[in-house]
């Protein structure tokens, strides 16, 4: 009797075992992104895509928290110390923008748990230091971005050029850059001018951009926002080209901007023209995976770059997780150290934008394959060979 009953005792607690090790396997996402405020052009389709991420990886069961932090970046901190201390999270992705994803940098560091961005500054992951060694991200860099541009400029004769971004992170990540990649071709910057994504009027900046007779004007703005200083000049008459950066990369650009942002030069990730791009691109297959999933959701012509970012994000992720899952379980400290260890390991991993190399000092890892030039022409995106 005593036998059996110690018997029924130790089934109980293998099962009971069984039960903690089973739940211990589930990998929690935290997800933070701009899905509503000045961003909600960026944000809603990232989250559109977080629906379209896969569900399992390497035969663990993957949950997706997702929270909306408005465009603001206290509610940006807010959401991931939440996610962190309270969903027990195995990793971060987001968020959309530069602001929201520096501000989170210091809180996923004190945690130890990986986080991926969906924001362009590569601010976020550079320098490299102890803190920063925690973070990665998807979009192109400002300087990649910023070097298509202005062969281009180059190209087309320009010599002169007025610069306009948002008055923050963004905004100056790209007149450094931009400034850089300039001198490089001898193309001078004649003026130099911010803006807030909130502001209803550029009306000032616009009249001191105009008076330095610029040959072509770079606006450094992302979503929707960017479209204002280019309505702006289109209602002054500026003549000369306009070139945007690859943050407005999206259908709700388009809307709002209509007739006055035709023209328009542009870098983006691939997976913009995905449908254009040459047999031969190296990353025309991965684009249209991502563009064919995305338009079976939300139908045809809905692709934005910033999903393609949020899909990535998830491509990194998967590609990383069965790596680290052989070191680990998900749930403990062990298993974000090992994720965070085999994102930098990530090899020749194709995604929407282009294919990732990552290292100890590169947690971007994206080479000249993952940017094209592109022009807005009859209310559409044109690729430029």
């Amino acid at each position: 009797m005593k036998k059996f009953r110690f018997a029924q005792i130790a089934l109980v607690a293998a099962a009971t075992t069984l039960a903690c090790t089973s739940a211990l396997a589930d990998i929690t996402v935290g997800v933070t992104v701009s899905a509503t405020g000045p961003a909600a052009s960026l944000g809603i389709p990232e989250k559109n895509t977080i629906a379209l991420m896969p569900r399992t990886i390497a035969g663990q069961k993957v949950n997706y928290i997702v929270l909306d932090d408005a465009s603001d970046t206290t509610t940006a901190v807010g959401n991931t110390r939440k996610l962190i201390s309270e969903s027990k999270v195995d990793i971060i992705l987001g968020s959309s923008t530069t602001p929201n994803s520096l501000a989170m940098i210091d809180v996923v560091s004190e945690a130890q748990t990986p986080m991926i961005s969906m924001a362009a500054s590569a601010r976020i992951v550079e320098p490299m230091d102890a803190k920063k060694k925690w973070v990665f991200k998807t979009p192109q860099n400002d300087i990649m971005m910023s070097l298509a541009i202005v062969d281009h400029m180059a190209n087309a004769g320009v010599k002169t050029v007025a610069f306009i971004g948002f008055a923050d992170a963004y905004g100056e990540g790209w007149y450094q850059e931009f400034g850089k990649a300039a001198a490089i071709k001898k193309i001078q910057i004649v003026a130099n001018e911010r803006y807030a994504r909130t502001d209803t009027s550029v009306t000032g900046q616009t009249l001191k951009m105009i008076s330095a007779k610029p040959d072509a004007v770079l606006i450094a703005g992302s979503g929707t926002p960017a479209a204002l200083p280019q309505k702006a000049l289109k209602e002054r008459g500026f003549a000369g080209k306009v070139y945007q950066t690859h943050g407005v990369a999206n259908a709700d650009f388009l809307r709002v901007g209509g007739k006055d942002v035709e023209g328009t030069f542009l870098p983006s990730g691939p997976v913009l023209v995905a449908s254009q791009l040459p047999a031969s691109h190296p990353v025309k297959k991965s684009a249209a995976a991502y563009v064919a999933a995305y338009e079976a959701a939300h139908g045809k012509d809905s692709v934005s770059t910033f999903g393609a970012h949020g899909w990535d994000a998830g491509v990194l992720m998967t590609a990383a997780v069965p790596v680290a899952l052989k070191k680990a379980q998900p749930g403990t400290a062990e298993f974000r150290a090992a994720l965070r260890d085999a994102l930098e390991q990530i090899k020749e991993v194709p995604g929407a934008h282009g294919i990732f190399n990552m290292s100890e000092n590169d947690h971007l890892g994206l080479d000249q394959r993952a940017r094209v030039m592109v022009k807005i022409e009859n209310g559409t995106w044109k690729y430029i060979p």
